[in-house]
């Protein structure tokens, strides 16, 4: 119930050309190319901070999960 009340509230077609619009006009046309660069770079680095945590949580958890030999100790 909660999702379709949540989809009430998204824009519609209409309403995302009205946005595209009111970017454009705030913004002007030799910035968007910038901050649509910006904002790809931002992306990339996320996605990057991502996998290198996963990274180190895998390589956690083979430690833990590597066989411990007794003759070693």
């Amino acid at each position: 119930m909660t999702n379709l009340l949540l989809l009430g509230f998204l824009p519609s077609g209409s309403e995302w050309i009205i946005i595209a619009l009111v970017i454009l006009l705030l913004f002007g046309g030799k910035k968007i190319p910038e901050l649509m660069r910006g904002l790809g770079k931002g992306v990339k680095s996320f996605k990057d901070g991502v996998n290198e945590a996963k990274e180190e949580i895998n390589k956690a958890k083979y430690e833990l999960d590597k066989p411990v030999d007794p003759s070693k100790n």
